[in-house]
């Protein structure tokens, strides 16, 4: 059963102000038979014979002096009683108190040394306790996502430099050779200069789209949303990359309904599909159909691009979206892209306030974008 923390806080403080109301009850009922003692002479006898013992005088004198300075000063005592009582109920609270606190400062100290064992609090201070292992746990999950973050960083910079390198030598490499041969043939200059000037074009893509993931990350991206027929930008998408799929005899198969729209930015949300169709262009088999469907389910619109490929393991499907992530690691930057396509298409696509997906088995890949229809 689920206790609610209100409750127990009510709990906490219910205890606590019946521990004061008993303790001034208590102080109440001793002042009050204190002064009703000394007033109604209840105590007379026992202090004239105390002070016949003591000070070894006569009845008399004893009650005399009782009567003049007891009975006389009646209220004094009654006001030195209470301050008396009341010293001592403030005494009993602030030590009954200075536990929690105690135990409180305790817990902090645990809590600042980031120590891994779990604060524990007496049974009356469980509200407490439960704050302080939520801010422990907090605590530890933000370090462990620094570390990760720190992590990731380092593993970002060695992999554009990686990236970066392998065209960059080239580009190097056939400039030098220009340099060195100035009597290579006309024929072999021009092929040369075609190949750096691609590795160089190459180079450029790559730069570009690691800004573009930053500045995704950055959320430094607006959009200008509009209606989009989506059902006319997968057909000109599908137009525009026929020369990639039928270089490997795969077929693109569209079912959408014309009439479907979403509102969105349409280039950049082109942009996210173009980089979904050309990874299933990457890793489809050959002469294969990638079948692209879009169906609209009450306020929101399903778009699946499925392709026959190698399944891919479960503990690995989460990674796809991850930057400079491959799933083949034997493809080189020049062949295998940058690493970034499906984070940026990701990054788009939560930014129209959508989700991506993806799932395999028996060979079929498939990813499922989500995204409101439009309002």
């Amino acid at each position: 059963m689920k206790i609610n923390k209100k409750d127990e806080f009510d709990i906490f403080q219910v205890k606590l102000m019946r521990r004061f109301c008993g303790n001034a009850l208590m102080s109440f009922v001793i002042v009050m038979g204190l002064y009703l003692f000394l007033w109604k002479q209840r105590l007379g006898d026992t202090t004239v014979s105390l002070l016949e013992y003591f000070f070894h005088v006569e009845h008399e004198t004893a009650f005399l002096f009782y009567h003049e300075y007891f009975r006389g000063y009646k209220e004094v005592f009654f006001v030195a009683a209470i301050l008396f009582v009341f010293s001592l109920l403030l005494w009993s609270l602030f030590r009954w108190i200075r536990k929690y606190f105690r135990e409180i400062n305790q817990g902090i100290d645990t809590l600042l040394a980031g120590e891994g064992a779990k604060i524990c609090l007496s049974q009356e201070m469980q509200p407490f306790e439960r704050k302080l292992n939520a801010v422990k746990q907090t605590l530890e999950k933000r370090k462990a996502e620094t570390a990760l973050a720190e992590q990731r960083k380092n593993e970002l910079v060695m992999y554009l430099a990686h990236d970066i390198r392998t065209p960059l030598t080239s580009v190097i490499g056939y400039l030098n050779l220009l340099e060195e041969a100035p009597d290579m043939p006309m024929e072999q200059r021009v092929k040369n200069l075609h190949i750096t000037l691609e590795k160089a074009y190459r180079l450029e893509e790559m730069i570009n789209e690691f800004f573009e993931i930053t500045r995704y990350n950055s959320q430094q991206i607006t959009l200008t949303k509009e209606p989009v027929d989506l059902c006319f930008m997968l057909v000109q998408l599908s137009d525009e990359l026929y020369p990639v799929f039928s270089g490997r005899g795969n077929d693109i198969v569209l079912e959408a309904d014309e009439n479907l729209t979403v509102c969105a930015d349409a280039d950049k949300l082109a942009r996210a599909f173009n980089n979904i169709l050309k990874n299933a262009a990457s890793y489809s088999y050959p002469n294969t159909e990638i079948r692209i469907s879009a169906e609209k389910y009450d306020s929101v619109v399903l778009i699946s691009f499925q392709n026959k490929g190698a399944s891919i393991p479960a503990e690995k499907l989460s990674s796809l979206f991850d930057k400079f992530y491959r799933l083949d690691k034997a493809r080189i930057s020049d062949t295998g892209g940058t690493g970034l396509g499906l984070a940026i298409a990701k990054e788009i696509i939560l930014l129209h306030g959508g989700s991506i997906r993806v799932t395999s088995e028996n060979e079929t890949i498939t990813f499922i974008v989500e995204l409101p229809a439009e309002g």
